[in-house]
């Protein structure tokens, strides 16, 4: 098992999924009541500062946090090109199953309970891998996401959903309730006033990011 400290308090690993090797960042807070996964989509990875924001706050909370590369540096490459294995939601469900499956091998987040969290086309990957391990995944978080794009899956989602949306990106608030229609779990809809889809204006990210905190917060520790 391939995994160095990358920086303080991070633990750079390596996750096998769907032959491939995924580059991750691992954070286990001391005393973890629950670990999240992050499934990044639309051209982003683990470097994500969006993302790299929400865990931290995750992380103060008492949260361990998982952010990985859904794509290898040469499927990003071809992505980059073309466009297409962002939206191949099958293939990055598939893979944010695996990193679930690795955590719950890992010593450091073996029994924590897991939640996921997605934004954009990850969102769909988190919702799939819901679906796929509901035993494990006990509540997910959907950041400007693509809920819908999970639509065979969402049915047989168990884990209580929350769908974040910036309330300038009118066109994703209906894909998210449009998703909510299928979603069969308890399932919210916040809409974060004067935000648009990356939520770049002042004070959106820090409503993001608390929203997912209490969200996930309540959810892990309840069932431990």
């Amino acid at each position: 098992m391939a995994e160095r400290i990358a920086e303080e308090g991070v633990r750079a690993v390596v996750i096998p999924g769907g032959g491939v090797a995924l580059d991750a960042d691992l954070v286990v807070p001391p005393e973890a009541s629950g670990v999240v996964v992050f499934a990044h989509g639309t051209g982003s990875g683990r470097h994500s500062p969006r993302n790299r924001r929400v865990a931290s706050v995750l992380a103060e909370a008492g949260l361990a946090t998982l952010l990985m590369d859904l794509l290898t540096e040469e499927e990003e490459a071809r992505d980059r090109a073309g466009g297409e294995l962002r939206f191949d939601v099958a293939m990055l469900g598939e893979r944010t199953v695996a990193a679930i499956d690795w955590l719950a091998e890992h010593e450091a987040t073996a029994g924590l309970p897991v939640g996921a969290f997605g934004a954009s086309t990850g969102a769909a990957a988190a919702l799939i891998a819901a679906a796929e391990r509901p035993e494990r995944v006990r509540a997910v978080v959907s950041r400007g996401g693509r809920p819908d794009l999970a639509a065979a899956a969402l049915g047989r989602v168990r884990a209580p959903t929350l769908l974040i949306v910036g309330a300038l990106d009118t066109a994703v608030i209906e894909m998210n309730r449009e998703a909510m229609r299928g979603l069969s779990a308890e399932t919210e809809l916040e809409i974060v006033d004067r935000a648009s889809h990356l939520f770049e204006e002042p004070g959106a990210l820090d409503q993001v990011a608390a929203l997912a905190r209490d969200w996930l917060v309540a959810r892990l520790r309840a069932d431990g």
